[in-house]
């Protein structure tokens, strides 16, 4: 009778990992006492790590705790290099909840005390000696050349000079002020030639582009804020300046205010997403209800009416204005010109409105009563 070999059942379970199936057609073991036969997923060479699969053949699935349970929510086990481990991963401090944001992303605290401040400012150096606001303005045009300056040669790589164009733009407030228009027109010439000669000594790539863009920003800065130099020149300037200011200021906090509220129209969706017809009306009507009391008031000679068209005429220029840096702005790829004003921007940012504001105004000033 041949011998009966031994049975390899002990043996080969106990080579097992985990008492798992040896081949992939066999049937494991039924759990003792258990009544049902659960049958385990075949381990394959394709199977994708995952949810409750295998990194690798042969690795134990672990499966995902239930809610209440205290690993619930952390991160999975990643593979090790060595079969059948796992490398936990370090539990991910949960996020903080970010604080909410003002209204455009403004810090409203710190632009009412800069705005404030900057009103005192103005005021102080209006009426107390009239020439001190000739040097704010002067501070604003050097400034406010240096934050356009700085931002095209950053964002678009123009080289504009910076030297002949603060010092052309003091020359034209100055001229404005002291001599008039036609001094201020021939400072913004030679500062125009500055320019082209300044740029000279660079390589002449790109000279053209350049020179360009030094003579739109004299121009775009100093030229116009020449006429608030030439407004405060006349013998009621602090009033004039006083007029001029509020009417502007009064047709954002109407555009803003009214659009606010009722703004359901976009004015021009692709360069301001935020302005809409409805604001645009209410900065108008308020604009021009600032300029009438003004002018009667305030303005010798002035009439109401005069004051209402210089408010509606100074609200469609304010827009207008404040349209045109942000089409710089969306060109360039920034927000704001600067950060010199917290809540604010830069100067450029203030200035957007005022300084195509400021001919308008004082060519209707000039004819309604006289320069």
């Amino acid at each position: 009778m041949p011998p009966v070999p031994a049975d390899p059942g002990p043996a080969r379970e106990a080579g097992r990992l985990g008492g798992g199936p040896l081949f992939r057609d066999e049937q494991p073991p039924a759990a003792p006492g258990g009544g049902e036969t659960v049958v385990l997923r075949a381990i394959t060479d394709d199977v994708t790590p995952g949810a409750g699969a295998p990194p690798f053949p042969g690795a134990p699935v672990h499966p995902a705790p239930p809610p209440s349970h205290p690993a619930a929510g952390f991160p999975p086990y990643p593979p090790s290099s060595h079969p059948g481990q796992e490398t936990p991963v370090a539990a991910q401090p949960a996020p903080q909840p970010q604080p909410p944001k003002q209204r455009g992303g403004r810090n409203l605290q710190a632009a009412i005390g800069v705005g404030v401040g900057l009103g005192a400012v103005i005021v102080a150096s209006l009426f107390v000696v009239k020439a001190l606001f000739l040097f704010v303005v002067m501070a604003a045009v050097a400034v406010g050349v240096w934050e356009l300056t700085s931002r095209l040669s950053e964002r678009k790589q123009i080289k504009a000079p910076l030297v002949p164009l603060v010092v052309g733009g003091v020359a034209m407030v100055a001229t404005g002020y002291w001599a008039g228009i036609q001094w201020a027109a021939a400072s913004l010439a030679l500062t125009g030639l500055a320019v082209m000669v300044w740029r000279m000594a660079e390589p002449p790539e790109n000279y053209l582009r350049d020179i360009t863009a030094g003579v739109f920003t004299a121009f775009y800065v100093p030229f116009l804020a020449t006429f608030v130099a030439m407004m405060l020149a006349a013998d009621d300037g602090p009033q004039r300046i006083v007029l001029f200011l509020i009417v502007t200021i009064c047709s954002d906090t109407g555009a803003y205010a009214v659009g606010y509220k009722f703004g359901k129209t976009k004015l021009a969706p692709t360069i301001s997403p935020g302005k809409t017809r409805e604001g645009l009306a209410g900065g108008i009507a308020l604009s021009m209800l600032a300029g009438a009391v003004l002018m009667q008031l305030i303005i010798d000679d002035g009439s109401w009416w005069q004051g209402l068209i210089l408010g509606g005429c100074a609200a469609v220029t304010a827009t207008l204005g404040d349209l045109g840096e942000s089409m710089i702005k969306r060109d360039l790829g920034i927000k704001d010109m600067g950060t010199l004003l917290p809540g604010h921007g830069g100067i450029m940012d203030r200035l957007d409105s005022l300084l195509p504001t400021a001919p308008v105004v004082w060519l209707l000033l000039a004819a309604f009563v006289g320069s």
